[in-house]
Order: structure tokens, then C-alpha cells, then sequence
């Protein structure tokens, strides 16, 4: 494997999550972090798959504490009237500080509640705000997107810290700092009733706070509150038939799978409890006069505590991508030294199946087993959260010296790499470490945050996008002066939109701006000139029409300068020709996954290399307009090891040298070296090169794209022959530390930076949870 030289002195620290809400069809989860941003999530059915496609960074109001939509599906059913509706659709919690989200969602129970709704939907659905100021305020969205004021629930004395709406829609519950549930009708706006929420007096006014409330269908109503207590309440009297006080500390949030037979609560102590509905019925063996009414009772049945923090959001999510299915492996055993790297994962989540998903404080993601929760353990989601974004320069112009652009939210900072006693990679020692020194700082001007960066592959030109504009400036270095090195801002043409990706040509002489308007623009650096305007579409011939296309988050472009890739939100890529100024091809979402990484390796510009959301990885041939001849043979075919690649793949590293057929496949957990020149097929014995292999090298068929990987002086065969050493395709390196970068060095070693998560966690404000430790 690749020797690794690890670099641990970028700082990084994530924000907490303080929501989550769920799409309509539980396909997609939006996660709020303390900082404004706001990540969407695609749901996978196992865990492989996730894939975080966009992140919006915009400030949310945070004297906002919650939002419920008012139900959009409910029914009542022909006998007692009983709710059989859809639950809140989506609740998003939104807070800050001492502050809590939660959120849930449901499936109606049959088509037929479908089209009742549809014959008595006459406006569009109201949106709750629970707000500081102790009122509940309606919202409506128009059909021109526009948030409309509608009316106001009378104000109460503390602030509104909860909502939820009842089956039908016709009642708003609101739990407030006061400790006190109220009923609303929304139609005349007065107090049906209201709960006295505090235990046996305990904790009753203004020591009490309604974090969270959840209605279910079987008429019962769920409150989570700051003195760790999860009550259930009879929704129609507003009395108490169960608590549990489970939670050593504030109980935050609350979440329900679409049957509503089980609900979940999260806290300050960490823990995700499941609570289940029973049925408790009379024996009827003796007496068959007896009642035969069921007595129902809400039950503990186990906790999670995969948090090392506060748990301020839950959600139930329904995956609706497509599942993949491993066909059954024999894998020969072999003698090692050391244990092979495992990274099977069981497939706990499945097609349709409900998830539960938690956040908190520590910033990660965690996802469960709705319906198996005390059977598998929970998945990470993002080990690497809210990953720092690196840019690495491999020789500058400035005395071949390696750069890195490390964008922080507000900041973007070039620092230098020093590779032990040398700065030219060629030149460095073995010791397996590199250091940093700082450069220079440039801060996004009214603390905006960053949306994109990218830094000139000369590394004299940087350029980065907040949510105003993109901007553009040059490294300059002043020999003889107290401050070497100086930051000069240069002209870009006026009224560009914000970006959410940018890149340079390999010239430096371009800078390519992925704008907000779904249009990607070329500008010339040295005249400030706008050279040509790209509109991303399916059909060539739609080109010049209205920009219709998800948002460009990703742009590449090949070593000559000829090829640019563009790859949107979901993941279908556009391919344009810079030389003739079109689009010179369209590829559509691969299995339906999105891109998580891609490029072009150097001096082998007609090959695109990218990775998707389920693992896969993919070489075209661009010029030919086609997948290469590998990709066809074997992307059915990768080793199951790979498929289950621990974490979402964040990256690729080529090998700067031009006979080099490989490429490093990483995430923020390992790493794969993957040789286009090598059959797949080679894992079940070792993947090894025989002597006779060796022998027959010219017999081997390499396809188009690998016979441009490799030089055609045989230079990679010579080595070889002349090493006579074992090869293996597809070989794992496993990370001890997250990993944010890794990337070639030389041929032969690979920068990684990484950071103990350890330091990450003391960076942040809030205090871990105390676990006691057995035995202390």
C-alpha cells in the first residue's frame, strides 16, 4: 500500500444538529445545525448509501422554536368516530442553546383516505410556529412560494416551545415554559382545555418546559418535558393515562414510525428510549361475562445510547432508493499475520421499511431500526461531520512549494506543507508526519459563510462564493519584507450569482462558476471578461432554453483543458466541450445514485472517473461518448468488500505519474487502491500477478480506457517484470482518525489529513454526558 504522510494541525469543528425533518415520501432528511446550515440528506435502505446531496446555507430565525404542518390527509372512520388520518406530516424544531427539535411522519392508511382528502382539500396547509414570544402563529404557503401571514393563537404568559396539530386539523396543541399543554380550536381560536404537565407537583410552572408534543392515531397524546418525563395523555380529556421518567435529564424530542404503535424519545442523557403499545387483556376462561375491552398501555422497551451528548432531534424516514441485494460469496481463507479488514455491514433498514434517526450535540447522525430497534446496533451516518473542505496544490509555482486551501465556514486560509526536514514532496523524509504553517487568511466579509472554494492548480489564484458573490484573488510573494507573502483581490465581471461550486482550468488562465441561477459561467482572470455562459440540459439542443436543472454542486475538468464535468445535486452529469463552447454530452443518474466524487486523471484526458452514493465506480470515455470497456465488464461485478465501503466515499486521488493505471477511492473512514490494468477477478485468489501473468503481459486485454491509464513505452510492464512483486486490486487501508483529504504526494505516498476525534469533541461548547464506568 501507499505510504502515508498524516497531517492533524486543520482545525474542525462541527456545529450541533438542533433538527431534522423528513420529506413527504420519507425519502430525504434535512438536518438544521446550530450554525444556520441546513444538510439534505438521501435515506439509504441499508447502511450503504447515504449521501449527503446539498447543503443550504442560510440563517434561520431562531425565535422560532417549532413548526408543525397541518395534517394533509384525515378521515374519520364510520364507527366512533375515530381519527384514522394522517399524523403531522412534518415538524421541524428549530432552536438554539438550551433548545430542542423533533419532527415525524406518516403514510395514510389506505388509498381511499387519499382521495377523501382530495375531494375536500380546498386551500393550501397551514404551517404552526411556535414563537418566543408565547404565541402560536398560522402560516400559509402560496402557490408562488411565498410564507403568508394567516392568524394568531392568543398569546400566554412564558415562551411557546411546542406544537403539533390534531389527526383532523381542527385542534392545535402548544406546550410553553409556563409547564402547561393547551388545546386550541383553530377555527375560533379559544382554549378547549389545558394540562397541567409537572408530576405530583413537581417542576410545575416556570421550572417546567413542554420541549415536545406528538399526537397518535389511537387518540393519545405525547409530551416530552424538562424533567426527563414522557407522559401520555387522553387526547380527548386531556388526561394522564401513563409517564415514564426515564430520562436523567431534559427529555427532548419525540418521534413515531407510521404505525404509531411504538414512540421514541431523546434526551440530555443521551439516550433514544422506544416505548411500545400493549395490549393487556382480561382472562376470560372463568367468566365469560366479563368485559372484553382490551386495556391498552404504553410500555419501556429498550434504549440506545450511541450519543456521547445531548439528543435534541428525532425523526422517522422511509427509504425509497433502490436496495441492493449481494449475491452469496465464497471467499478463500489465506494465512495473514494480521487479521484482514472487515467491513461488512449488516443490512438492518430495507426497502420501505421505517428508520429512526438522532442529533444532537456531538453534531452526528445516528440511524435505527424502527422496528428492530433493540435487535442492531445504530449506524453512523456522518462520521466525518460537516467535513472541512481541502484543496491541495502538489508543486506551486512558488519554488515547487505544496499548498493547501483549507475553507472554513467564514474563512478561507493558505497554509504551506512541510514533509518533514524537506518542502518538495520528492525530497521528504519517512517519518510519516508533515506540518503546516499558515500563509495567509481571508475572512468572508459580514461573517458570511462559505458556501465553495477552489484554489488555481499554479496556486497563485484562489477564489471562493458566499451567499452575495464569488470572489476571486491572488497569491504574491514579497521577498525581503516583514509580511512575504500578500493577498491581492482581483476584478471578476459584475452581477455573477453566488456559487455552489467553482474551478479552475488547468492553465489558470479560467475560473468556472457553478451559479445559484443553474447556469455555469467562464470567466477569463487576467482581462475580468465573462467568455461564455453554460445552461446544463438533458438535449443539446436545449442549451440556450430557460435553466431548468437541479443545482451543480461539483465541476471537473481534465488536464488539456478541453473537458469540463458538471454534476448536479442528484447526480446526472453534463458533459461540456471548453474548446467549442457546447455541451457535448448528458449522462443520467447512474441506478438512480448520486455522484459522491469524480475527476479526470492527469495526462489521460478523454477518461472521467466517478464514484456514486451506492459504491460504484465508473469510467467513461467522453470523447466516445460511452462507459468504458471496463466499467461494463465489471462494474456488476466489484468485490463485496468494496460495495460495503465504510462510510460515504468523499473523494479521489490520481498518481501523478503518466504511466500509472491506479486511483485511490477514499472516505472518511479508509481507503481503497483500485488499478484499472488489473482483472477484478483476482480477489478470490489474492489478487496476485503470477509468474505466468507476468509472462503474458501483452496478452492480457486491456480496454480503450485503461490502454490510456497506461503509457505506451510499456513502461508500467518493464516494472513489473522487474519487481516480480504480489499485487493486489481493490486493497483497503483502514483510518485510525477521521479522515477530511488524502491526496498523492508522489507515486508512491499520499498526504492524509485527519484529527482525532477526541480534540474535535473538546472544541466543543457543550459538555459530554457522564457514563458511569463499571467498576468506578
Amino acid at each position: 500500500m501507499l505510504q502515508q504522510i498524516r497531517s492533524s494541525t486543520i482545525d474542525w469543528s462541527p456545529t450541533p444538529v438542533v433538527a431534522l425533518a423528513t420529506s413527504v415520501d420519507g425519502s430525504q432528511v434535512a438536518a438544521a445545525r446550530e450554525d444556520g446550515s441546513v444538510e439534505i440528506w438521501l435515506v439509504s435502505p441499508g447502511s450503504v448509501g447515504w449521501h449527503c446531496q446539498l447543503v443550504v446555507l442560510q440563517t434561520v430565525g431562531v425565535s422560532i422554536w417549532q413548526m408543525a404542518l397541518e395534517p394533509c390527509k384525515s378521515y374519520r372512520d364510520e364507527v366512533g368516530n375515530e381519527l384514522k388520518g394522517n399524523e403531522n406530516g412534518v415538524v421541524i424544531d428549530r432552536n438554539s442553546g438550551d433548545e430542542s427539535g423533533s419532527e415525524s411522519s406518516d403514510e395514510s392508511d389506505s388509498d381511499d383516505s387519499v382521495d377523501l382528502y382530495a375531494q375536500s382539500s380546498l386551500r393550501n396547509p397551514l404551517i404552526a410556529l411556535a414563537c418566543d414570544d408565547g404565541c402560536v402563529r398560522l402560516y400559509t404557503i402560496s402557490d408562488a412560494d411565498e410564507f403568508i401571514y394567516h392568524k394568531a393563537l392568543p398569546r400566554v404568559s412564558g415562551r411557546a416551545l411546542s406544537v403539533t396539530w390534531s389527526l383532523d386539523g381542527s385542534l392545535i396543541y402548544s406546550g410553553s415554559s409556563d409547564g402547561l399543554i393547551r388545546c386550541w380550536n383553530t377555527k375560533h381560536l379559544h382554549e378547549v382545555y389545558r394540562i397541567t404537565v409537572g408530576l405530583g407537583g413537581l417542576g410545575t410552572g416556570s421550572d417546567l418546559c413542554v420541549w415536545s408534543l406528538l399526537t397518535l392515531r389511537c387518540g393519545v397524546l405525547v409530551s416530552a418535558d424538562s424533567t426527563g418525563s414522557v407522559q401520555f395523555w387522553d387526547i380527548r380529556h386531556g388526561t394522564l393515562l401513563q409517564a415514564h421518567s426515564l430520562h436523567k435529564g431534559d427529555a427532548y424530542a419525540l418521534a413515531a414510525p407510521p404505525s404509531h404503535n411504538r414512540v421514541f424519545s431523546a434526551g440530555s442523557d443521551g439516550k433514544v428510549i422506544l416505548y411500545k403499545l400493549s395490549d393487556d387483556a382480561p382472562d376470560l376462561s372463568q367468566n365469560s361475562n366479563l368485559s372484553t375491552d382490551v386495556v391498552k398501555k404504553w410500555v419501556y422497551v429498550d434504549s440506545r445510547s450511541a450519543h456521547t451528548h445531548d439528543v435534541r432531534a428525532l425523526t422517522v424516514a422511509v427509504p425509497i432508493s433502490q436496495e441492493d441485494h449481494f449475491p452469496a460469496e465464497i471467499v478463500k481463507k489465506q494465512r495473514r499475520k494480521e487479521k484482514p479488514v472487515d467491513f461488512s455491514y449488516h443490512k438492518w433498514a430495507h426497502l420501505g421499511v421505517p428508520m429512526l434517526l438522532s442529533a444532537g450535540d456531538d453534531t452526528r447522525i445516528f440511524a435505527y431500526s424502527a422496528d428492530e430497534f433493540s435487535k442492531f446496533s445504530p449506524h453512523d451516518v456522518c462520521p466525518a461531520p460537516q467535513r472541512v473542505q481541502v484543496h491541495f496544490i502538489q508543486k506551486s509555482i512558488f519554488k515547487q512549494m505544496p499548498l493547501l486551501l483549507v475553507q472554513a465556514s467564514n474563512r478561507v486560509d493558505i497554509m504551506s506543507l512541510r514533509l518533514g526536514n524537506a518542502i518538495v514532496p520528492d525530497k521528504a523524509s519517512n517519518n510519516g508526519h508533515a506540518s503546516t504553517n499558515l500563509l495567509a487568511r481571508v475572512n468572508s466579509k459580514a461573517s458570511g459563510k462559505i458556501i465553495c472554494s477552489s484554489i488555481s492548480p499554479s496556486g497563485s489564484l484562489f477564489s471562493f462564493s458566499n451567499h452575495t458573490k464569488p470572489s476571486l484573488f491572488e497569491l504574491k510573494k514579497q521577498e525581503g519584507s516583514k509580511s512575504p507573502w500578500v493577498i491581492n483581490k482581483r476584478q471578476l465581471p459584475g452581477k455573477l450569482p453566488f456559487a455552489h461550486a467553482l474551478t479552475f482550468t488547468s492553465d489558470t488562465s479560467r475560473l468556472i462558476i457553478a451559479g445559484n441561477d443553474r447556469r455555469i459561467y467562464m470567466v477569463d482572470v487576467n482581462s475580468a471578461e465573462l467568455v461564455h455562459v453554460y445552461t446544463p440540459c438533458r438535449k443539446s439542443q436545449d442549451e440556450c432554453s430557460t435553466p431548468s436543472e437541479p443545482p451543480i454542486t461539483k465541476l471537473f475538468t481534465s488536464s488539456d483543458g478541453q473537458w469540463l464535468a458538471a454534476v448536479n445535486c442528484f447526480g446526472d452529469v453534463y458533459i461540456f466541450n471548453l474548446e467549442l463552447q457546447r455541451q457535448h454530452w448528458f449522462v443520467s443518474r447512474l441506478d438512480g445514485a448520486s455522484v459522491t466524487a469524480g475527476g479526470f486523471p492527469p495526462l489521460s484526458n478523454n477518461v472521467l472517473v466517478i464514484t456514486t452514493s451506492t459504491n460504484q465506480v465508473y469510467a467513461f470515455d467522453v470523447e466516445a461518448k460511452q462507459l468504458g470497456e471496463w466499467s461494463r465488464k465489471n462494474s456488476s461485478a466489484l468485490p463485496r468488500s468494496f460495495q460495503e465501503f465504510p462510510g460515504e466515499v468523499i473523494g479521489l486521488s490520481f498518481p501523478p505519474s503518466a504511466n500509472s493505471s491506479s486511483v485511490v477511492v477514499y472516505s472518511s473512514r479508509a481507503m481503497c487502491l483500485i488499478d484499472f490494468g488489473m482483472p477484478i477477478e483476482g480477489e478470490a485468489n489474492g489478487n496476485m500477478f503470477t509468474d505466468d501473468r507476468l509472462t503474458n503481459f501483452d496478452s492480457v486485454s486491456f480496454d480503450s480506457v485503461s490502454r490510456k491509464l497506461l503509457s505506451s513505452n510499456g513502461s508500467l510492464k518493464r516494472k513489473l517484470q522487474l519487481q516480480m512483486e504480489f499485487k493486489r486490486n481493490f486493497e483497503f487501508c483502514p483510518f485510525r482518525h477521521p479522515v477530511l483529504f488524502v491526496g498523492h504526494l508522489s507515486k508512491s505516498s499520499v498526504l492524509v489529513v485527519d484529527k482525532p476525534w477526541l480534540e474535535v469533541v473538546k472544541s466543543f461548547d457543550a459538555q459530554p454526558v457522564h457514563k458511569h464506568i463499571y467498576g468506578t
